[in-house]
């Protein structure tokens, strides 16, 4: 039957004539019919009741995270532990009030930058009640988790719980599931979100995101096409640049590693670092002669030689910080310095749901050519206006002209 659930819809469609003491009882038998309908009544609620288990079923919400373990919930979650405050930002794509399904998260706000915190902080008050727990960054607090009493922890890849803190957690019945926005950002950022979306009820506005972050990396990969190896610019992005006087960050197989590579760029850290993450040497990076070098920074550089970016800052401040980076031993010889192909990337933009943004300055940066005609900006317009809670803010880049 149309519009009613299966099972259910047979109760409907019975013809009236096989219930006629149900809706046409006479003055002579009236005890009677008052008694048979009631246990008409009764038998239908017991029939009714075990024809909607199976719908109830139904309802049940399975998710499935990016390690391939699945997890069950019988209703969405309205109480999330996360152990990354940029999960945050993913669910704000999803929610109007994202801080409304949240129960715990390690407030890291360096990793979302003060101003997008203050900016949350005043639109969501809320915040400030939420119970605090273990970032990615440290060790997993199995009690913390426990004491919080989420509905559903979130963990990061890289950093989710043992077998062991696992099954302590799940025995105090909590589910984990794992998400990735970092170590292979390209290939687990749409389950990941995928799964955010089915956990918390957001799924529709989940997929309409990711539609429209699919339709963006899509654009980019047709202007890329027919790339020779010999097209592919030698990159240097050295993250969190000059947080230590040691040289130097960078990427390695996966994370921001894999967007250099998918718009163009050859990533130099690639050949030596097996991880998502490590350190190069200075002869390495010299020997290699970058012809295009991206630091990244944020709010958490202050007090260092870094690189300062971000809504806190002007853009002529973190050109100048930018400039000064180049000032280290070594640098100055680089081709991307000699071609002034330099510039500098908020580090909030990394690790994140907003990676598309990442993928389109990337692409500029490294193939100005074949997109010097595409509006990161006109696409952060549109993030804003169609699914953030909470905007973004920049200056996000820049470079140095």
């Amino acid at each position: 039957m149309p519009g009613v659930p299966e099972g259910l819809g047979f109760i409907n469609s019975v013809p009236r004539r096989y219930f006629p003491l149900m809706f046409s009882p006479t003055r002579a038998n009236t005890a009677a019919t008052c008694r048979l309908r009631a246990g008409w009544l009764a038998a239908w609620a017991l029939v009714f009741f075990a024809l909607a288990v199976p719908v109830a079923a139904q309802a049940q919400i399975v998710l499935q995270d990016v390690t391939g373990r699945e997890v069950t919930l019988a209703a969405p979650a309205k109480r999330l532990l996360i152990d990354d405050g940029r999960f945050l930002i993913a669910l704000a794509l999803i929610h109007r009030d994202p801080v409304s399904v949240l129960a715990a998260w390690p407030r890291d706000i360096n990793r979302i930058g003060t101003r997008t915190y203050d900016a949350y902080r005043a639109r969501f008050p809320a915040i400030d009640a939420l119970a605090k727990v273990a970032s990615s960054a440290g060790a997993v607090s199995v009690e913390q988790v426990v004491a919080a009493q989420p509905d559903l922890a979130v963990f990061s890849l890289g950093a989710q719980p043992s077998p062991e803190e696992r099954a302590r957690i799940e025995a105090a019945g909590i589910p984990v599931v794992v998400i990735d926005f970092f170590t292979h950002p390209l290939v687990n950022l749409e389950p990941s979100l995928t799964l955010l979306g089915a956990a918390t009820g957001g799924s529709a506005k989940a997929q309409e995101f990711l539609a429209f972050r699919r339709a963006h990396l899509d654009a980019v990969r047709e202007k890329l096409a027919g790339l020779t190896e010999a097209e592919r610019p030698r990159v240097f992005l050295e993250p969190h640049a000059a947080m230590t006087a040691d040289c130097c960050n960078s990427p390695g197989r996966g994370n921001v590693g894999d967007i250099i590579e998918a718009v163009g760029g050859t990533n130099i850290g690639a050949a030596v670092i097996p991880r998502a993450f490590g350190k190069l040497n200075l002869e390495y990076v010299v020997a290699q002669d970058p012809q295009v070098y991206i630091a990244t920074g944020g709010s958490h550089m202050e007090g260092t030689a870094g690189l300062l970016i971000g809504p806190e800052y002007s853009a002529a401040t973190a050109r100048e910080r930018l400039a000064r980076l180049l000032e280290r031993p070594g640098f100055s010889g680089f081709a991307a310095v000699r071609d002034r192909r330099v510039h500098g990337l908020s580090h909030q933009l990394l690790n994140s749901p907003l990676d598309l943004i990442t993928v389109e300055i990337l692409a500029k940066w490294i193939h100005p050519r074949r997109f010097g005609a595409l509006d990161v900006e006109g696409t952060v317009a549109q993030v804003n206006e169609r699914f953030l809670a909470v905007p973004v803010e920049g200056p996000n880049w820049i470079s140095l002209d």
